[in-house]
């Protein structure tokens, strides 16, 4: 390892043991992160907002009449694009969710943790929605810690509670449109609109679902990216020297030191050691400490130090997106091996995916024979089982079906109750029926028919269904014996 190389660690060692937000004593330490400004920080107010914006209007964006996404977990319940995914369907789910998974550690691989300082909702809403309000009501780092050693003051008294009151509203806000993607935007319109004890249940979950945003923006803050979310954990194990991530160049930056007045820097590195880097991260970690778990990638610590080298006139870049290998090689490789394999299995999975998906029958059917049913014979000489059918409408139509056996000889179906089967649009539909098979035709003590499933003439589904009946030879009661 190089002289400079080794620089770096000797500053400040005392990080590997601990966690900026906790103090020696295990104490919380409250962080006032400096108002970050910048090119990097312009971008993330843009991906920013047009994330949120998708976020509040997705509820109300209809495709063929169903919601953009709903997560019903109550009434199990799944509409992802429009279209509707029963719990028959979990397997589809399960495939969507672990493709999701291996995208995220593929994601992360290369590009490290950049997914928690541009895209989650948690680091959106913390860092650009409510600690920008915190910033225009109290102030930037140093006023907000001014404000709180100040004793209460009515103007003090009035910034706070004005804080409150407007994290409370906005979390009010996002309770209900995160309510909405569980229960739909007409249930959440109905509860807002009548009375609690009409809709008790709904009101309780929207005044639970405020106070934990209220909680976890107001005074949680960080600590659910660096003690909670196990994303952050995760990282460690995926991240390899190749992954790019907000990096410190220390080979540039070593040995740091103050700028005095006409002293030559020859002998030292480009960092002036003005902390600023420090000042600016919502987590309260050094970066030039290396790749931490509570590093979010948020990309503050680049803008300040850029600022900082433009007016020192360094180049800019002493902290930027790079990877290990890259800084100590001068070479960038993100196609490896590791990256190579994770994407196999991610295009795999999506291909199953989609032809899963694209093969899905329109019809989910379910024929079973009741349990603690026996066959019974009738007067004209047949065998008859008693079913359980069902049907699942995964579309948007009422679909009206019939019925038909396909196999053995002679096999007929007779429904109890209406005839006509008319499956509900993203419903279910439940039935009872006879299957009926002359008794000279039954060879087996246990047989499979054959039911063919029809829309409009034309079948969609092929449903086997076991028939019990009687043994009539010495063969059957032989097998029956075994």
């Amino acid at each position: 390892m190089s002289t400079a190389n080794e620089n770096v660690y000797q500053y400040d060692e005392e990080f590997r043991n601990t966690i900026a937000t906790v103090d020696e004593k295990g104490k919380r330490v409250w962080i006032y992160p400096k108002k970050p400004s910048g090119r990097l920080h312009n971008y993330r107010i843009a991906v920013t907002v047009t994330l949120l914006a998708l976020f509040f209007v997705g509820p109300f964006i209809k495709i063929g009449g169903q919601p953009l996404l709903m997560l019903n977990l109550f009434e199990r319940r799944f509409v992802i694009f429009g279209q509707v995914f029963w719990p028959q369907d979990f397997f589809l789910l399960a495939l969507t969710l672990l493709t999701l998974f291996v995208f995220v550690i593929l994601f992360t691989v290369v590009f490290g943790r950049i997914w928690c300082g541009w895209a989650c909702p948690q680091t959106l809403f913390m860092e650009m929605v409510f600690r920008k309000i915190e910033y225009w009501i109290e102030g930037d780092a140093n006023q907000q810690r001014k404000l709180d050693q100040e004793p209460w003051t009515a103007r003090k008294i009035a910034r706070k509670v004005g804080k409150q009151l407007v994290f409370i509203l906005i979390s009010v806000i996002i309770s209900h449109t995160a309510m909405a993607y569980l229960i739909g935007i007409e249930k959440v319109k109905e509860i807002v609109s009548q009375p609690p004890t009409e809709h008790l249940a709904g009101f309780i979950g929207l005044v639970a679902f405020t106070g934990i945003f209220y909680f976890v923006f107001a005074w949680f803050r960080e600590q659910a990216c660096i003690a909670v979310c196990p994303y952050g954990r995760l990282q460690g194990v995926l991240l390899v020297k190749e992954s790019i991530v907000v990096a410190y160049d220390w080979l540039r930056g070593e040995p740091r030191g103050k700028i005095r007045k006409d002293e030559t820097l020859t002998n030292r590195g480009d960092c002036i050691d003005c902390k600023l880097c420090v000042h600016v991260c919502p987590t309260g970690i050094d970066i030039r400490n290396g790749t931490q778990l509570e590093c979010v990638n948020c990309t503050a610590c680049i803008d300040a130090c850029d600022d900082v080298m433009v007016k020192i006139g360094k180049p800019k870049g002493l902290i930027r997106f790079a990877s290990y290998n890259s800084i100590k090689d001068g070479v960038k490789k993100l196609f490896t091996p590791r990256v190579a394999g994770y994407s196999v299995v991610l295009m795999a999975l999506v291909g199953l995916l989609s032809f899963m998906v694209a093969t899905r029958s329109d019809i989910e059917t379910t024929i079973l024979k009741v349990p603690g049913t026996l066959f019974q014979r009738t007067d004209d000489g047949k065998i008859t089982n008693l079913y359980n059918i069902e049907f699942v409408n995964k579309t948007f139509k009422d679909i009206e079906l019939t019925l038909t056996a396909e196999s053995p000889e002679g096999v007929t179906i007779r429904k109890v109750g209406e005839q006509a089967i008319v499956v509900p649009a993203g419903d279910l539909y439940k039935g009872v029926c006879f299957i009926e098979i002359p008794a000279d035709k039954v060879t087996s003590a246990k047989m499979v028919v054959v039911i063919g499933i029809y829309k409009g003439g034309e079948k969609i589904e092929t449903v086997k269904a076991k028939f019990v009946g009687p043994v009539h030879s010495h063969r059957d009661r032989v097998k029956g014996k075994r």
